[in-house]
């Protein structure tokens, strides 16, 4: 279905919180600089098409920092355990079979062997964000490549916080008109708050947000469609040397660029876009 677009961007945000929690005295990992987990994740109410929508799949995470590469990935199995709501499809009911989103950013300074930090800015990168939704045909795929710069900004603290910005090239995007084009520019934020220790593990605040502007989407097409959207995410993350345990809240405005509001009809009957509110997740997960 051309509004199954429901994968948890939100969960890009635990980047930080999955190479925090993967202690460097505690057990073995398979790797000491590629950090890994297995998650399932519960989705409630997520916008990211014109319909809400829940899910319950299984996710592979990976995050890494080594030299002049910086990397956070994700691979999703949409409704793998069977669980969504009557909007939900996924691999066994012909759905989308995979979603990946992955952001590896390359150090200009330690490529180029040149310090270019001043001011707040520590380092600088070639930042790239690549979001790739299978599908099970054309009409119900995406594939999309922001390319752009990234930097870390120093905070004085133990805040994490880094920022990129990037332009936009849309291949293909579940049949909408903007395809094979240049189309907008997305501004990202995230930020690392580590809080206290609770029950033995670390409690953190985890946040994240893109800002995407300037899309021809709405031009190309009608009121249904916009030229800008919001994602931001607010994310409390509990974690051991193994097992993680988070609770997302995540405040969508105009979700995959639908207007909110507007009354559609796929031919089952209209109804009203509901791509502004809040969306929910929980994950549990275990690194390795």
């Amino acid at each position: 279905m051309k509004y199954k677009i429901v994968m948890a961007g939100a969960l890009a945000a635990l980047s930080y919180s999955a190479s925090s929690f993967a202690a460097t005295d505690g057990p073995e990992y398979v790797s000491d600089w590629w950090h890994q987990s297995v998650n399932v994740v519960g989705s409630y109410h997520t916008r990211f098409g014109p319909r809400l929508n829940n899910d319950v799949y299984l996710e592979y995470e990976a995050f890494a920092k080594k030299d002049w590469f910086d990397f956070y990935g994700y691979v999703d199995v949409p409704k793998f355990f069977g669980a969504g709501n009557s909007n939900d499809s996924g691999i066994w009911d012909k759905g989308s079979p995979l979603f990946m989103e992955i952001e590896p950013r390359f150090s200009i300074d330690k490529l180029t062997n040149t310090d270019l930090s001043f001011g707040p800015f520590k380092e600088w990168y070639f930042a790239n964000n690549y979001i790739y939704d299978m599908g099970h045909n054309s009409a119900n795929r995406q594939n999309t490549w922001y390319m752009g710069l990234g930097t870390d900004i120093d905070t004085h603290s133990d805040v994490g916080l880094s920022l990129n910005v990037y332009a936009k090239y849309q291949w293909e995007n579940y049949g909408a008109a903007n395809e094979n084009s240049w189309d907008g520019y997305r501004f990202k934020v995230k930020y690392f708050v580590p809080i206290t220790t609770l029950w033995g593990g670390n409690l953190s605040y985890v946040g994240f947000t893109n800002f995407d502007w300037g899309s021809d989407l709405r031009d190309k097409s009608d009121a249904s469609r916009t030229s800008n959207s919001i994602a931001s995410s607010h994310i409390l993350s509990l974690g051991y040397d193994h097992w993680h345990y988070s609770f997302v809240a995540r405040w969508f405005h105009n979700g995959g660029q639908w207007a909110d509001g507007q009354e559609l009809n796929f031919g089952n009957g209209p109804f009203e876009v509901k791509s502004t509110g809040w969306g929910y997740y929980l994950v549990v997960g275990y690194n390795f």
